[in-house]
This record gives C-alpha cells, sequence and structure tokens, in this order.
C-alpha cells in the first residue's frame, strides 16, 4: 500500500538541518577513522529493453548520493562497488586499506533482489566479531523492508537494519552511533547498545529487529516515515560520489584505489542526477507522491549548473540525465532552472555547447511550458523522456490525447528536443484497432509519426508503494508462477506479463514484442538514413540500432516465458507480501 505520510506541515526538515548535520558529522569524524563499501546491486538477467544500454553506462545517482554523503561527512575511505561492472564482487572478500570495512551498505531495487541477498549472505560469511554493520536501503528497502532480515533458521543470514529514507536519515543514523561508540568498539556493537537504549526510535527512517539468541527476527520496529529534505541546494555535491567508484573488474575484491578520475567518464559517459523530485499528479500506480509526501522539491538552476560544470571537468561527463518525476511539475522552478542554465558558464564558453541532457516530463506539463521550449533547447536539453502511458485514457488520464501528443511532440521537433514516449500495456489494450488510436500498434505508429525517436513499452504491473498494489493481488491479477515456473523478482520490471486476467496472458507478452518490432526493424532503419526524424544525422538511426539490439535481449529472454503463459498452468497470488514477523511502528 502506499507509504503513510507524516502530519501536515511536519513533511519537511527545518531549513539548513541537513547542512548542520554535515558540519557536526565533520567534527566527529576526526575520531572515528570509518571505513565503508557502499555495494549497488544488479542482477544481470534484467538487461533487455528499454534500458539495456543505459544501465551500465550510467552509475545510478542513489548509491554515488549515500557515497558523496559520507565523504562530504569526513569519512573518506568509501568505496563504490557497481553490480554493473563488478559482477563477481563478494564482500567477504573486500579491504580497504588491508582491512575490513566498518560498514557495509547495500542499495537494490526490485528486480535486483536476488542479488542484494546474495551479497548480504556472503557479507554474513565473515566472522560474527569482524563483521562490518550491514545497512540495507534503496527502493526495494523502502517498500518492503522485512525482506532483507533474517526469519529461516535454515538461512540465517540477514541484514542488520534497513533505511527507508534518504541521505539525511543515514547521516542522523551514524551521528547517534558514534555518539555511542566507544573507543575501539565495532559498529555493529554501537549498534546493538543504541537499539537496546531506544536511541534509534528517534530517527524516522529506519527499520531495525529484535532478534533471538541465533540472531532470526522476532519483530521488526519501524521508526516511521522520513522528514524529506526540501532544499535540494544542501545536499552534498555528486562530483565527491563520482570519485570513489570501484574500476569495472572480474575480481571478487577491491583494488587498492578507486577509479581513476580521467576514466570515470569513459566508463560512466552518461551521468545521473538528481533535479527536482515529486509529481503533481495522483496516477493510483505510481508509488512517487506517496513517497514525496505529496511535496515536490528541487535543486536551484545555479546549483544544477555547478553540478554539470564540476562533473564535466573533473571527469569528462558531457551528458546528463534529470533523474526527474516530472521536471516541468512546477513552471515557475523549471523555468528559473533553464534560465541560469542557459547563461551558465564553462571553460570561457557556455554550458550549452559542451554538455547534452535529458529528463522526464508529462505531455500536460510540456504543452504548459511550450513558450519556454526554446529556452530549453538553449541549456543543450536534447530529449525528454514522456509518460504517453495510454494516449486514449483507458489505464490513467494525465491530460493525454493523440491530438495533444502530437502537438507536444511537433512542439518539442520544431526545437531540436527528441520525443521520448514511454507507454504501458494493459489487459484491455488490444493490439489494433482499425480507424481508432487504442491499440497498442495504433499508438506506436501515431508516436513514430508524429516523431518519436525512442520508444518504452513495458506491462502494467503492480508497483509496491501504489495505492493499487494490495488489491492488485488480493483480486487474483498477479501471477505466482506459470508452466512450475515461479516469478522471480527480476521479472517484475514490466517486460514480462506478470499480472493479467486476460484469458490468453501470453497474446499480452507477444503485443509486446509486435510494437517494438514495429518500432525498431531494419527497414525503419534505412528509412532513417535519409529520412531523419531527429534533427542530428546520426540520433535516429542510432537509437534504431541500439533498439534492434535491446530487441534480440527481450526476445530471447522473455519468449520462454510467453510459451509457459501459453501451455502451463497458471497460479495466482491471493494476498500480497507482507512481513513474517510482527512489524511495529514507533
Amino acid at each position: 500500500m502506499e507509504l503513510p505520510c507524516r502530519v501536515r506541515g511536519d513533511e519537511l526538515l527545518p531549513p539548513g538541518a541537513m547542512t548542520d548535520l554535515r558540519r557536526r558529522l565533520r567534527l566527529l569524524a576526526g575520531r572515528h577513522e570509518l571505513a565503508s563499501v557502499i555495494a549497488c546491486s544488479f542482477d544481470h538477467r534484467t538487461r533487455m529493453l528499454p534500458f539495456i544500454f543505459a544501465d551500465t553506462r550510467a552509475a545510478p545517482a542513489g548509491v554515488r548520493a549515500i557515497g558523496s554523503a559520507m565523504a562530504d561527512a569526513g569519512f573518506a575511505r568509501t568505496r563504490i562497488v557497481l553490480g554493473q561492472w563488478n559482477r563477481h564482487f563478494q564482500p567477504s572478500q573486500m579491504r580497504l586499506d588491508g582491512n575490513l570495512p566498518d560498514l557495509f551498505m547495500v542499495s537494490s531495487m526490485q528486480i535486483h533482489t536476488a542479488q542484494c541477498k546474495a551479497l548480504i549472505r556472503d557479507a554474513c560469511r565473515i566472522e560474527p566479531s569482524r563483521r562490518p554493520l550491514i545497512i540495507a536501503g534503496g527502493p526495494k528497502v523502502i517498500y518492503e523492508p522485512w525482506d532483507v532480515f533474517a526469519f529461516d533458521p535454515a538461512q540465517p543470514w540477514g541484514a542488520d537494519l534497513a533505511v527507508t529514507g534518504e541521505e539525511y536519515v543515514l547521516l542522523n543514523l551514524l551521528e547517534v552511533l558514534l555518539n555511542f561508540r566507544a573507543g575501539g568498539e565495532s559498529m555493529r556493537s554501537a549498534f546493538a547498545r543504541a537499539r537496546d537504549a531506544g536511541a534509534l526510535n528517534d530517527i524516522p527512517g529506519l527499520v531495525y529487529a529484535h532478534a533471538d539468541k541465533s540472531g532470526l527476527a522476532e519483530e521488526l520496529v519501524d521508526t516511521g516515515p522520513q522528514r524529506l529534505l526540501g532544499d535540494l541546494d544542501e545536499l552534498p555535491h555528486p562530483a565527491l560520489g563520482f570519485a570513489l567508484l570501484e574500476a569495472p573488474s572480474r575480481k571478487a575484491a577491491l583494488a587498492s584505489q578507486p577509479l581513476p578520475p580521467d576514466r570515470v567518464g569513459r566508463h560512466s559517459p552518461l551521468g545521473t542526477l538528481v533535479l527536482t523530485a515529486g509529481c503533481r499528479f495522483g496516477c493510483p500506480y505510481c508509488p512517487i507522491p506517496a513517497y514525496n509526501q505529496r511535496q515536490f522539491r528541487s535543486k536551484s538552476g545555479q546549483r544544477i549548473g555547478d553540478e554539470m560544470v564540476r562533473l564535466y571537468n573533473e571527469f569528462g561527463i558531457r551528458y546528463f540525465f534529470g533523474a526527474d518525476d516530472n521536471f516541468f511539475n512546477d513552471r515557475k522552478r523549471a523555468v528559473e532552472i533553464l534560465e541560469t542554465l542557459e547563461g551558465t558558464r564553462l571553460n570561457g564558453g557556455y554550458l550549452r555547447d559542451r554538455a547534452r541532457w535529458g529528463t522526464e516530463a508529462t505531455v500536460h506539463d510540456t504543452l504548459a511550458m511550450k513558450d519556454h521550449l526554446r529556452t530549453a533547447r538553449k541549456t543543450g536539453l536534447r530529449a525528454l523522456w514522456m509518460g504517453v502511458e495510454d494516449m486514449t485514457g483507458a489505464l490513467v488520464r494525465k491530460g493525454q490525447t493523440p491530438d495533444n501528443t502530437r502537438e507536444a511532440f511537433a512542439l518539442l521537433r520544431h526545437q531540436g528536443i527528441s520525443p521520448m514516449p514511454m507507454l504501458m500495456h494493459h489487459d484491455a489494450q488490444p493490439l489494433y484497432t482499425p480507424g481508432r488510436p487504442a491499440g497498442l500498434l495504433n499508438q506506436v505508429k501515431l508516436l513514430r509519426k508524429a516523431g518519436a525517436i525512442g520508444l518504452q513499452v513495458l506491462m502494467f504491473t503492480p508497483a509496491p508503494g501504489s495505492r493499487t498494489y494490495e488489491d492488485a493481488f488480493a483480486s487474483g491479477l498477479v501471477i505466482e508462477s506459470a508452466g512450475g515456473r515461479p516469478v522471480q523478482p527480476h521479472m517484475l520490471d514490466g517486460n514480462y506479463v506478470t499480472a493479467s486476467r486476460h484469458r490468453q496472458p501470453w497474446r499480452k507478452q507477444l503485443n509486446i514484442l509486435a510494437a517494438y518490432l514495429y518500432f525498431y526493424n531494419p527497414v525503419r532503419f534505412l528509412v532513417s538514413l535519409f529520412f531523419p526524424k531527429a534533427r542530428l544525422y546520426l540520433v535516429d538511426c542510432g537509437a534504431q540500432v541500439l533498439g534492434m539490439w535491446g530487441l534480440g535481449h527481450t526476445l530471447r529472454r522473455t519468449a520462454g516465458w510467453a510459451c509457459r503463459l501459453i501451455a502451463g498452468r497458471i497460479k495466482r497470488y491471493t494476498r500480497p507480501p507482507s512481513s513474517p514477523v510482527p512489524l511495529r511502528r514507533i
């Protein structure tokens, strides 16, 4: 279900709270030489459309943000390990300056749960007296924190605690633990004493366990929803996190030094940045508004410009993606950011002449910004990912229709900004409808004709934290297994049909493949060579090449599941996932 919101007026931290906390931790850092390793779990079975290129060429913003926070607070002995680049990494083998770290933190999305558990399991192989404090975080833990704790006597491994909030929550936790920590004491020991003294209960955004003598959780304690940072300019600079990345390797252990700055841009040519957070639309399938407690937060244009300039100068990164929920959500703030970026200087010239960036928005808000799209182009904005979902509004209404979608795409193309639509296929949508834009292929054809350069088509899949999540399980919408094969976490990315009441769900699986094949194919590639949809000549045909490559991986991975949906017996859930032990909220 949706995350609970704090009391009205108590959703945000007081202005300056993050800055003050960072300052206090720097004073503590000199007395505690902490070493930490931050791992981003990644299941390579998820490598398919629509993210197959960006998934390994963009260092994720979440783990980098945590690394930046640690370095900014004075804990420079921190390393960030990306599962995308280091698939053989084993926490039991990690050493920094020859010693085990004091903290091992792992971040995971829901689709990477299997790898997250594997990392925690391996970390628990370390002798308990030497084991680092294991902290789990990321989207998976925000909505299903119980899944990283130990409950099964046959598998007595698990994290020590879960952070269900952002950087402030982690730093607040460290401040409390370091004030409890005695000289030479391990962080696990300090954590246990702080937990038993009730000192963690005043830190919203944590989940920890009360365990028996064997370490199995008997009860989980949730300290409640976090207070959000309102002014994102108070966050540590992302450049600090880029300097902590572990170099790509096939080894289980860590290198003696992080990836050199002059090689960062080679391995992560795309820099993901948090520009804004929040969305005013309340789509029932989306957890974003509840997570942000109905707030909209952003950085200033000056701060965003400084981040792009510094990352360009220090690491050679010139392509950026704004990890926004809806960049045009607040028109006034978006205009301020764009006007500032337009005048941002870089090495004697302008940022727009060196850097390119893209972000996300809705059709409705893009039309509301039509008078400012020329300015957006002048900032270096070259692509806009748009949540079209279903143009007929049969799934959700966000102000999108076939006519205003065409209008928005035409405005973007006129300014040289590539439209990148994102569609959601659902049970009520046929593959093709003669003379009407309701069918999936009809909409793909319309979008391509309107100027779409790329395409994302995913099956509607209930998202943890959304209003419809529990009902989807209780009503039998969600598939538990097909043909004896259980649905695994890596299959919950929308590429697999794992939630459908259609009497032939395999048709939905084939519909997705048909839509991609209609959009990405050799004929369309040849046409794009002579009649490109993008102002930049190679962008359209390049997108076709990447799309066909990704489609091959998608077909290879999902074809077997389609066969099981055709011939196998389908078993469905009757209730949503839940904690196997009581979960008590403070």
